[in-house]
């Protein structure tokens, strides 16, 4: 164990010493002991830290968890922002449509007088249309005059940064007046002229309407919702996807709501109507 040993290295071609080195087998067997140790606590290192998902299954297990919840987070926020785009649709269908469209104030005054019912039957139903019958034509009055208000405050910014093109050229013949209920403005055109989509989008009605006649409403990023009226004819369909610029319709004079050729245009951006003419040329 202490006889001592010499380790001499030479160079091959001339034998020319290189390296010595001295030990005994005392020294080899601390060394070695010293090697395992060392190993040994990296081993153990690794494996309960770095290399633990492979030889732990609960880590395994706990990582699949975490990204359930993740997604199931991410599928319920995609879920939220679909039922609001559906809300969005379903609400100008119905506008379109010529159906009464109800604010979301109202949908909450609606919602309040039901739970009202419910724990008291006694309410008289003639008394509670009188008094809703009034509120809406509150409501109406006052909406319609910050509707033009908003857009200023801020609401409009993002639609800055979009490039818009012209549906058409012409002159404008009506302005937008959100207190009259003209909720657009009016161009007019010759008949038949192509009428163009003002951005990217899909359509998300194309049909006919009693005041509107045939009438084109398409969805684009950014809750926006551009509507074109009393066309003469409809050349997209509902789901179809187009680019800016695509003709989606024919200039006419369709509708009751409506005294010569002209387009009737409208821009809706997160359920509000704002002024075309503030971000579109014509």
């Amino acid at each position: 164990m202490t006889n001592r040993y010499l380790l001499i290295i030479r160079n091959e071609e001339n034998f020319a010493e290189k390296t010595t080195v001295s030990f005994n087998y005392a020294k080899l067997i601390v060394v070695g002991f010293g090697l395992f140790i060392v190993i040994t606590a990296l081993s153990f290192f690794l494996v309960t830290t770095v290399l633990s998902q492979w030889f732990d299954p609960r880590h395994a297990q706990q990582q699949v968890k975490s990204q359930m919840v993740e997604f199931d987070l991410k599928l319920d926020s995609i879920e939220q922002e679909m039922n609001k785009k559906d809300l969005l649709i379903s609400r100008f269908q119905k506008l379109l449509a010529g159906d009464t469209l109800e604010t979301q104030t109202e949908l909450s005054e609606r919602s309040s007088t039901d739970k009202s019912e419910k724990k008291d039957r006694d309410l008289d139903e003639t008394e509670m249309a009188s008094i809703d019958s009034a509120f809406r034509k509150k409501f109406s009055s006052v909406n319609n005059a910050i509707l033009t208000s908003m857009v200023d405050d801020g609401e409009g910014s993002e639609l800055q940064e979009i490039v818009f093109f012209p549906p058409l050229k012409g002159l404008v013949s009506s302005k937008y007046n959100p207190i009259d209920n003209h909720y657009g403005i009016d161009v007019v055109a010759v008949s038949n002229d192509p009428v163009k989509c003002v951005a990217d989008g899909t359509v998300i009605f194309s049909d006919w309407s009693q005041d509107g006649g045939y009438t084109v409403a398409v969805q684009h990023v950014g809750n926006l919702i551009s509507v074109y009226k009393h066309n003469s004819a409809l050349l997209k369909q509902t789901g179809n996807f187009i680019r800016g610029g695509d003709v989606i319709a024919l200039v006419g004079n369709s509708g009751e709501l409506t005294d010569g050729p002209h387009l009737h245009f409208e821009l809706w951006y997160n359920g509000n109507s704002v002024n075309p003419e503030e971000f579109v040329s014509f």
